[in-house]
């Protein structure tokens, strides 16, 4: 509830109200506890107070119930005990609800979610591949390519065309990029195949979200509570969690420099987030720790959840400024080392031992320290935390969809789009070079076939030639020995006869010499 230029949280054992610094909430902080012992109500009461101040919000949504933050809460006796017990009706407290609107990257709890494989990033796309750092350092390789092509990479298609085509071309490609192995290709493929199977890949695609999305007001000037549906999300923590860094990633690109505000631009309340932190590759860790290091500059505050303080590295649990600690439970002498590291976080409080008081925690109590005017944690204070003025429950199915499609942003992320792009080229590409290769074949067999006429027809020319000489020779031989017998005759008759018979062997003689000759030359 936001009361006195204050978000009020709840009130300590003296009745005092202890508040949240809007100045400073962009000092991110943590809200843990184990479970049932009311972190959902405080994400609430946190939420929407954050929305009647016109901040919008982001939460994911675990279990469902988070949703019924649209509808105002309804009476009750245990409502009116709370009322008064924090005198809430002096306050002006009225039960309401705020406006919201539903996510699910899946696209049947919620508007469609979606982004790019470029967007993403090979960082946080290796994630969720389960990639190890060599099969990482070659997804990178594939980006530049891309990038360097000028090949949009939109959807899983688009990335494993892109893929095929490095490993097909990798010669082309090794003198300015480095050697780059099919085997690690292969691999990086099917984690993409299994990706498919599980169905993530239907978060890559147009339209992309706008990221501004979530930066609106609504009709009343409350601040958007975007509420993303992890139900089945956050079976697959890789994706859950790789999908929320990104959205933080492309709220620090979007937003302005900002400094220090009255109060947040936006605020991002990270749900299970010990799912981040699982198998972390410390290259992921260290864009992790500098985005949140950093965003706050950019006027967003981040909330981890989560329900244990050790679920978060130290590097960027130092960063959290504001603390909310539920109950945590010490079953085993790990667990009272995790309570007492929990405990030595806060500034000490003379009136109360914090160790003990963490372990006595009832459901809806928890221990608390926010940044005060000086700019510094507070001490530790046991605090009652105010109850929501929306719906402690989940909302059905038919109120959940008619919310979904009277959003305006409804209407431009509804309906899936295939632009143009990488795939697209490369099999342009293919068929097109396919297309080149058979031309070549058949212009090469034509030549051939160009050839082996050539040498046939020279070989028919060079016969016939042969022939023609032959025939030529044969008509000579016999055309002399007739012309020389009828010399020979004529010539013999003065010899009687004899000279018939040696006239016609001269004559023949002399004939075929004559001609010989002549055909010669």
């Amino acid at each position: 509830m936001y009361k006195y230029n204050k978000i009020w949280i709840g009130n300590n054992d003296k009745g005092n109200m202890i508040s949240l610094l809007p100045q400073y909430a962009n000092r991110h902080g943590l809200i843990c506890g184990a479970t049932g012992t009311g972190k959902t109500i405080t994400l609430k009461v946190l939420a929407e107070t954050f929305s009647e101040m016109g901040v919008p919000v982001f939460m994911a949504d675990v279990k469902g119930d988070v949703s019924g933050m649209m509808k105002p809460g309804t009476d009750s006796a245990d409502m009116q005990e709370r009322i008064k017990k924090f005198k809430l009706d002096e306050a002006g407290f009225q039960y309401s609800g705020c406006p919201v609107t539903f996510w699910d990257i899946y696209g049947t709890k919620g508007i469609q979610l979606r982004t790019t494989i470029s967007e993403m990033g090979p960082i946080l796309l290796s994630r969720i591949l389960d990639l190890n750092d060599l099969q990482s350092d070659i997804l990178s390789v594939v980006f530049k390519i891309a990038d360097d092509n000028q090949l949009l990479l939109i959807d899983t298609k688009d990335l494993k065309a892109m893929l095929n085509y490095v490993e097909q071309n990798t010669d082309q490609f090794q003198a300015d990029y480095g050697k780059i192995s099919s085997a690690s290709i292969g691999v990086i493929i099917r984690s993409i195949v299994a990706l498919e199977s599980q169905g993530g890949d239907i978060f890559f695609g147009e339209p992309a979200l706008n990221i501004s999305e979530w930066l609106t007001l609504g009709n009343d000037g409350k601040g958007m509570i975007n509420i993303l549906d992890s139900s089945s999300l956050v079976n697959n923590g890789k994706l859950y969690s790789t999908f929320l860094l990104w959205l933080l990633s492309e709220l620090f690109e979007a937003l302005p420099e900002v400094g220090d505000t009255e109060k947040p631009k936006m605020v991002f309340f990270f749900d299970e987030a010990h799912l981040l932190f699982n198998d972390i590759s410390k290259t992921l860790l260290t864009k992790i720790e500098q985005t949140v290091k950093l965003i706050r500059s950019k006027g967003v505050g981040v909330y981890f959840c989560t329900q244990n303080p050790n679920d978060i590295p130290n590097n960027v649990l130092a960063q959290l400024g504001n603390k909310i600690e539920h109950g945590l439970r010490a079953y085993t002498p790990a667990d009272q080392k995790s309570v007492k590291a929990a405990a030595e976080s806060f500034r000490v409080n003379p009136e109360f031992d914090t160790f003990d008081t963490i372990l006595n925690l009832g459901i809806g109590e928890a221990v608390v320290s926010f940044i005060d005017e000086n700019g510094i944690p507070s001490i530790a204070e046991k605090v009652n935390i105010m109850p929501p003025r929306c719906s402690f429950g989940a909302i059905t199915d038919i109120e959940r969809e008619q919310t979904v499609k009277c959003s305006l942003a409804y209407s431009r992320y509804a309906i899936s789009q295939d632009p143009d792009s990488a795939y697209e080229f490369l099999q342009r590409h293919q068929e097109a070079s396919a297309i080149r290769k058979e031309e070549e074949k058949t212009q090469e067999l034509a030549e051939k076939e160009m050839i082996k006429q050539e040498k046939l027809a020279a070989k028919e020319a060079e016969k016939d030639l042969k022939a023609r000489q032959k025939a030529v020779k044969s008509v000579g031989s016999t055309l002399a020995g007739t012309v020389g017998r009828e010399l020979g005759k004529q010539a013999g008759k003065s010899f009687g006869s004899f000279g018939k018979t040696l006239g016609g062997n001269v004559g023949a003689q002399l004939a075929r010499s004559i001609l010989g000759t002549f055909f010669k030359g």
